[in-house]
């Protein structure tokens, strides 16, 4: 793989965090190719969608950031899968206190060069661990202890606080064990192979 390839495919996913997070949709629309699907705990279709979905909740003040670590990529030809280490930051109000929800995990993107460009086919997110805090660190913060322990390990807090405020979350999604994450593993050899995505 060239370092300019590299340089590209990284740009690619620093792009997307920064462009989805500033509100900047007619740029972060350049980052995908046409058929591009997000998968997320609260969306999961296409990249035209997930940011119409985006910039509805941000015009309902919504804030979802992202911030980025190490960027690792495998490439087959005009094909590659980068793994982003990240964090999801989102503020809310959870059971009337305001909160912060920070969840640490992984972006595992399927690329593709097309006349050139690098561009997103698929965005699968890996959800590693999360917590919950409230911005006033005097504030105290009962949660259902119940309904807690009913989410995944991985992201509970987040899909606390999702579910709170009407969102569907879907509960399969991958963590740093299990599965699903297996699968997308196995998703990415076959992508690298030549393969299809599964819809």
């Amino acid at each position: 793989m060239s370092a300019a390839d590299r340089q590209a495919i990284r740009e690619l996913v620093e792009n997307w965090a920064l462009w989805r997070d500033a509100g900047d949709w007619e740029r972060f629309a350049t980052v995908w190719h046409p058929e591009g699907v997000m998968r997320a705990t609260w969306f999961q279709g296409g990249h035209a969608e997930f940011a119409e979905a985006s910039r509805q909740g941000w015009d309902r003040g919504v804030r979802i950031l992202h911030f980025l670590g190490g960027t690792s990529v495998e490439l087959a030809g005009e094909r590659a899968v980068a793994q982003t280490k990240m964090t999801i930051s989102q503020r809310a109000e959870v059971d009337g206190v305001l909160c912060d929800v920070v969840c640490t995990g992984r972006f595992f993107d399927f690329v593709e060069r097309r006349e050139g460009r690098w561009g997103l086919v698929l965005r699968q997110p890996i959800y590693e661990r999360d917590r919950i805090d409230p911005v006033d660190p005097g504030a105290l913060l009962h949660l259902d202890r119940e309904r807690l322990a009913g989410l995944p390990e991985g992201y509970r807090h987040l899909a606390y606080l999702q579910t709170g405020l009407g969102y569907p979350v879907k509960r399969d999604m991958p963590q740093l064990t299990g599965p699903e994450v297996e699968a997308l593993y196995g998703e990415g050899r076959a992508w690298l192979a030549g393969g299809d995505l599964d819809a």
